[in-house]
């Protein structure tokens, strides 16, 4: 049984899946860096106003507020602004 699977691994090549591997994994860092996740970054700003909600803590506010700022700055629909007083 350990010759059969001897055999089977010497004919095959991981040279290609390897090389499709990393092939994609390029294409999400270049998609990663150039592209504007927009819905991704609202998905996560959203997250975050809910546990703040759920704590209230003055410093998470503040953080959130710049995100909110960036994100306005760069991306639509609009996120209302924090009031963290």
């Amino acid at each position: 049984m350990f010759l059969q699977w001897k055999l089977i691994f010497q004919k095959t090549s991981f040279k290609s899946p390897i090389l499709i591997v990393v092939g994609i994994l390029i294409v999400i860092v270049l998609i990663s860096t150039t592209g504007n996740f927009c819905g991704l970054q609202h998905m996560t700003i959203m997250t975050d106003i809910k546990s703040y909600e759920k704590l209230l803590d003055p410093e998470s506010c503040e953080v959130i507020v710049e995100k909110i700022d960036f994100f306005n700055d760069e991306c639509e629909p609009q996120i209302e602004i924090l009031d963290c007083s």
